[in-house]
C-alpha cells in the first residue's frame, strides 16, 4: 500500500486535501471519485529518507564541477590532433570523452557525439551546452566548419586557451601572496586580542594600573570579540555588507563604478588593465583571423571582457564599426586602453592585417602583466611583512603600556 497526498474538490467546490492509502494511484482516484471528490492533484507521499535514496548524488557533484580554462586548452589540443590526423568527429568526440578526467565535460562531450551522429553540426552541437563552450568557443569552431579548417581553428583555439590560462594563472599568483598574508595577520590578531589580552587584563587588575586610552580600546575590542551576541552580530553585518556588495554589483550602475574604480586602483589598476588589453587583442585577434565576422567577433569579446567599463568601450567600437567607422578611433575616444594598444590597432586598420596586429599588441601585454606581477609581488612582500607586524606590535604596545604605569607607581 502507498500512501498519497491528494488535493481535490467537493461537490460543493470546495477545495479539499487528505492523505488517502491505496496499492496504486488508479485506485486512489476511483476511491475518491466514490466518496464524490474530485481530483486536482495527487502525488505519493514519501518520507525524507526515501526522497533522499532518489537523488542522484553522482549527478549533483558533477553538476557542481566547473570546465576549467585548462580543460579546454586539453580537448582543444588533442582534439585537433585527432582531427588532423584524419579521425572522424564522432570517434574521435568518443575517445576524448572516455578519457576526460572532468565529470561535467565528459558527459557534455558524449552528448556532442550523439547529437552529431544523428547530423548535427558540430557548433550547434556545442552550443547546447554554454557551461563548458562559450560564444568565443562556438563561434571560432562554427567558423572553422564553413571554411573546411576546423583541425587549425581548435589549434588556435587551444594556443588562445592557453594563453588565457597563464594569463589567469600570473595574476592569481600576484594575488595569493597579499591575501595569504592577511589571512595569518588576522588570525594572529584575534587569537591574540581574544585569547592573551584578557590574561594581562587580569594581571593589571591585580596591580591596580592605571590604563592607557589604546589599552582600553583594544581591551573593548577584546571583550566585544569574547561576547557571542557581539560576534555573531559583527558575523551579520559582515554577510550582509558582502550581499549588499554582491546585488550592488549586479547592477549596471553598480558594475560599471566598482570595475571603473578597478581600473584606478593604485598598484592593482595597472595590472587590470593590462591584463584586460591583452585578453581583448588576443581573443578578438583568434576571432579575426578564424574568419569570424567582426560584429560577431566583437560581440563575443563584449561579453567575455571581464570588465564592464571595458566592455562598454567595445560596444561602443562595434556601434562605430557598424555606421562605417573604425574600431582605433571609438577605443581611443572611451579612453580604456593604452594609448600604443590604440596606435598598433590603427596601423593595423590601415593595413588591412588588424589580426596580426593585434596578436603582437597581445604578446607584448602578456609579457608586461608577467612583470607588473613579478613587481606587484616584490612591493607587496615589504608591506604586507609591515602590515603584519602592525598588527602583532599594536597588541604588544597594548599590553606593555600599561607595565611602564605600574613601574612608576612601585617607584
Amino acid at each position: 500500500m502507498q500512501t498519497y497526498v491528494v488535493r481535490a474538490r467537493d461537490s460543493k467546490g470546495n477545495p479539499v486535501k487528505r492523505k488517502i492509502s491505496a496499492p496504486s494511484p488508479a485506485e486512489a482516484r476511483s476511491s475518491l471519485r466514490e466518496q464524490g471528490l474530485f481530483v486536482q492533484e495527487l502525488t505519493q507521499d514519501r518520507s525524507f529518507f526515501e526522497i533522499l535514496n532518489t537523488l542522484d548524488l553522482k549527478q549533483i557533484q558533477n553538476s557542481m564541477v566547473k570546465v576549467t580554462v585548462k580543460d579546454k586548452a586539453i580537448f582543444s589540443r588533442q582534439f585537433a590532433a585527432l582531427v588532423n590526423a584524419g579521425v572522424a568527429l564522432v570517434r574521435g568526440l568518443g575517445v576524448l570523452a572516455d578519457q576526460c578526467p572532468n565529470p561535467k565535460l565528459k558527459r557534455a562531450l558524449q552528448e556532442i557525439s550523439s547529437d552529431v551522429q544523428q547530423g548535427t553540426n558540430l557548433s550547434d552541437a556545442m552550443r547546447k551546452h554554454p557551461q563548458c563552450f562559450d560564444g568565443l568557443y562556438v563561434s571560432m569552431i562554427q567558423a572553422g566548419e564553413v571554411g573546411g579548417v576546423l583541425d587549425d581553428v581548435l589549434n588556435r583555439l587551444s594556443k588562445l586557451l592557453e594563453d588565457v590560462a597563464r594569463l589567469q594563472n600570473q595574476i592569481k599568483s600576484a594575488m595569493a601572496y597579499p591575501i595569504t598574508v592577511g589571512i595569518i595577520a588576522l588570525l594572529v590578531f584575534l587569537g591574540m586580542t581574544i585569547f592573551l589580552l584578557p590574561i594581562f587584563a587580569g594581571i593589571f587588575e591585580e596591580l591596580d594600573a592605571e590604563l592607557p586610552m589604546f589599552t582600553q580600546i583594544m581591551l573593548n575590542i577584546s571583550n566585544i570579540l569574547r561576547t557571542p551576541i557581539y560576534s555573531i552580530a559583527l558575523i551579520i553585518v559582515v554577510m550582509v555588507l558582502a550581499f549588499a556588495y554582491r546585488q550592488y554589483y549586479k547592477t549596471r550602475v553598480g558594475r560599471e563604478t566598482i570595475d571603473r574604480f578597478s581600473l584606478k586602483m593604485p598598484l592593482f589598476g595597472d595590472l587590470i588593465q593590462k591584463s584586460c588589453t591583452a585578453r581583448f587583442c588576443r581573443t578578438f585577434g583568434a576571432l579575426s583571423r578564424s574568419g569570424v565576422p567582426i560584429l560577431t567577433s566583437l560581440e563575443i569579446v563584449r561579453d567575455t571582457a571581464g570588465n564592464q567599463v571595458i566592455a562598454n568601450a567595445v560596444d561602443e567600437a562595434r556601434r562605430e564599426v557598424q555606421s562605417g567607422g573604425m574600431i582605433s578611433l571609438a577605443l581611443q575616444r572611451e579612453q580604456v586602453f593604452p594609448i600604443m594598444a590604440i596606435q598598433m590597432m590603427s596601423i593595423g586598420e590601415e593595413t588591412g592585417e588588424i589580426d596580426t596586429m593585434l596578436m603582437k599588441v597581445a604578446d607584448f601585454y602578456e609579457d608586461e602583466v608577467e612583470q607588473a606581477v613579478k613587481a606587484l609581488t616584490s612591493i607587496m612582500e615589504p608591506i604586507m611583512i609591515v602590515f603584519l607586524g602592525g598588527m602583532v606590535g599594536s597588541i604588544l604596545v597594548a599590553m606593555y603600556l600599561p607595565m611602564f604605569a605600574v613601574m612608576d607607581n612601585i617607584k
